[in-house]
């Protein structure tokens, strides 16, 4: 079971904009803390931004804080992801994730502790990804 499935990706040319979106298959994995992470070839995987459980707070890469953002819609178990003047770097596989990876980039490093204490907390959950490439 896909868990969480992400859409919007494809080719565009930079300076354009685009839409990413994530649906979760069930309120369970979508009532909690989610993110978007993005991996570019030859690249770890790396952090563009989260959004807490109830939409009140988000976080940004400093480095693209100035063009994306992030929202969610929990009536639909839907994240969204707007990203614009995309710039040929930003070519990479963008991942969708609830929980865990998600909280501790919104909460810090102090969260691992709550999840090693409440096994709920721990649970991880990421979707296969959508591929963005951007070039001219």
């Amino acid at each position: 079971q896909e868990h969480l499935v992400e859409s919007g990706g494809g080719s565009v040319q930079p300076g354009e904009s685009l839409k990413l979106s994530c649906t979760a298959s069930s309120r369970t994995i979508a009532d909690r803390v989610m993110g978007w992470f993005r991996q570019s070839p030859g690249k770890e995987r790396e952090f563009v931004a989260v959004i807490a459980a109830d939409g009140s707070r988000s976080k940004y890469a400093a480095l693209l804080e100035n063009r994306v953002t992030i929202s969610r819609d929990n009536t639909k178990n839907t994240m969204t992801l707007q990203i614009k003047n995309l710039e040929p770097g930003d070519t990479a596989v963008y991942s969708c994730n609830a929980g865990l990876r998600s909280a501790t980039e919104l909460f810090g490093p102090a969260f691992q502790s709550i999840a090693q204490q409440d096994s709920s907390y721990a649970l991880d959950y990421w979707g296969k990804g959508t591929l963005v490439t951007v070039s001219s």
